[in-house]
């Protein structure tokens, strides 16, 4: 009998500009260029005999599945996201794209930024707005205090800074 796994909670479906063209731009690779490569590969492995002992063919089937998955999530969700191209009228407040400083409990500064689940890079500073450290930062001002539960407690920050440009655009 297999584990029953609940189904993950939607994300939500807001993008920004720059992470909807990365998602449209990985699309057109896997269908423009990788697809083709891979189904030739395919094509040669299959022409070399008995398929069930051909690792090559194998794994290259294997490959196109996961390469097929994946157009297929992409476009789905490219159906289902709203891209958010316009900064909120309230600047002095923390929403969807904004770049946020943060003066930890040692005076470190950390800088986030607030985007859709696509487009999570931890190490870019981008989080999920379904995070909970981004629904704690969710409609507060420079000067706010913003506390976080984690597994160790909670660990309490304070708005120094919120901005809105967008990742292409000169920070002045």
């Amino acid at each position: 009998m297999g584990r029953y796994r609940p189904p993950r909670p939607q994300g939500s479906p807001y993008i920004t500009p720059e992470g909807k063209n990365k998602l449209m731009d990985e699309l057109r690779f896997l269908s423009d260029t990788k697809r083709p490569e891979v189904t030739k590969a395919l094509s040669e492995a299959a022409a070399e005999g008995d398929r069930s002992e051909n690792a090559e063919y194998i794994y290259r089937k294997k490959q196109l599945r996961e390469i097929d998955s994946r157009i297929r999530y992409l476009v789905k969700r490219l159906e289902k996201v709203k891209s958010v191209d316009q900064k909120p009228t309230d600047q002095s407040k923390i929403f969807f794209g904004a770049w946020v400083e943060l003066l930890d409990e040692d005076d470190q500064t950390v800088k986030y930024r607030i985007v859709g689940p696509d487009e999570i890079d931890t190490k870019g500073g981008l989080i999920s707005v379904d995070s909970p450290m981004a629904r704690a930062m969710l409609k507060k001002s420079i000067g706010d205090e913003i506390i976080v539960k984690t597994p160790n407690g909670e660990v309490y920050y304070e708005v120094s800074n919120i901005s809105y440009q967008a990742m292409n655009e000169d920070e002045s």
